[in-house]
């Protein structure tokens, strides 16, 4: 019915066995067969560096499902969204279409990556250096609210060079003048869009690296501009990074808000800090990390904590953002917890400034619209 040739195989010997003079591009594995299993065979498939897609289907729950499907994505097969029986015609076809998740890459391919990798100083001294914005969403009004400050890079031999290959490892002293580049860049483009009618709440991302030298502060309060309508530059910071010194951080902290510049703790709950570290913080947004976002509709244990981290952000007095929103369903059920903002494709993809301006202008990004949300807890 899907246009498929269907083999059939009872053991996973026979299937192996084919393998030799075939190679299939989808493969769907139940999790019990007999005197093996699926993780055995995600295994021997691994082993065999079998490339195309695996598909997972049983009947019993979900999170058996879900923690095997981590297993072949952790040993970098081309997993699918597990299929729980019964299911229809339609359900595997949509399954069959869908985008497979980015896999980690091998110490094989990091190589090769590094090979490419351009040099930051350079694109620094060259001027290859832009500023990308992607759309952050008020999910109480379901408009755009602000905007984060990307960086790329435009190589005129290789094109677009993004983060993976321009950035260098952390501490590098070249993020002090990367990060100046992006904050000037982002009020500059600040008061292009506060000038159409949209003053938008910006957000940089700066390592602690820079964030704890002696002069950044006063650089931050000279870039800001001296606007009433000037809604506050929002600071990104990744959890660790916050939480490896936060006496510290909490000190510049403080002195950024006095010139209306405030911390996002970036990529929350996945740096496994405490809450003792966390609450004596100045921090205004928790910024929930995508891989918790992602499936919160239908995953019980990823919604009960989605729920978690909107109510200790609004006990600190702080907003919420999820990132990662790629599907209406996940969206319907973070507006329904109390989620303040939001970010991800479902929206809008990181842009070029003049696309992200025209987009504004032209109003491209369209409110969606407020239903009554399905989640895992019924």
């Amino acid at each position: 019915m899907l246009g498929m040739e269907a083999w059939e195989f009872n053991t996973p010997e026979k299937f192996f066995a084919s393998l030799r003079v075939a190679r299939p591009k989808l493969v769907v594995v139940d999790l019990g067969l007999g005197r093996s299993d699926a993780v055995e065979v995600l295994q021997q498939l691994d082993a065999v560096r079998f490339r195309g897609r695996i598909l997972l289907i049983s009947g019993r729950d979900q999170r058996t499902l879900d923690e095997i499907e981590k297993i072949g994505r952790s040993r970098g097969l081309q997993m699918l969204h597990s299929l729980q029986k019964p299911f229809r015609a339609i359900d595997l076809k949509h399954r069959c279409e869908e985008q497979v998740e980015p896999v980690p890459a091998s110490p094989k391919a990091s190589l090769a990556r590094a090979r490419l990798s351009i040099d930051l100083a350079e694109a620094i001294r060259e001027g290859w250096l832009e500023v990308w914005y992607q759309a952050k969403i008020n999910l109480k009004s379901l408009t755009v609210g602000g905007a984060e400050a990307l960086i790329r890079a435009n190589h005129p031999v290789h094109g677009l060079v993004t983060p993976l290959d321009l950035l260098p490892p952390a501490n590098d002293p070249l993020y002090r003048p990367l990060t100046s580049f992006v904050l000037r860049r982002a009020m500059e483009d600040w008061r292009l869009f506060a000038q159409t009618g949209y003053p938008l709440k910006l957000a940089i991302n700066v390592p602690a690296s820079v964030l704890g030298a002696p002069d950044f502060v006063q650089e931050v309060r000279s870039a800001i501009p001296h606007d009433e309508g000037f809604p506050g530059l929002l600071i990104e910071m990744t959890e660790d990074e916050i939480t490896a010194d936060p006496r510290g951080i909490a000190e510049v902290m403080a002195r950024l808000r006095i010139y209306n510049a405030t911390v996002s703790i970036d990529d929350f709950g996945t740096a496994h800090s405490s809450l003792t570290r966390v609450k004596d913080l100045p921090f205004s947004e928790i910024k929930l990390d995508r891989s918790f976002v992602t499936g919160c509709a239908s995953d019980p244990i990823k919604y009960g904590l989605c729920e978690t981290v909107v109510d200790l952000a609004h006990r600190f007095e702080a907003s919420a953002c999820a990132e990662g929103i790629e599907t209406i369903d996940d969206l319907k059920c973070l507006v329904n917890l109390g989620f303040d903002s939001g970010q991800g494709y479902l929206f809008a993809k990181p842009m070029p400034r003049a696309d992200f301006f025209k987009s504004l202008l032209s109003q491209t990004f369209e409110a969606l619209p407020s239903v009554k949300p399905k989640c895992a807890n019924g």
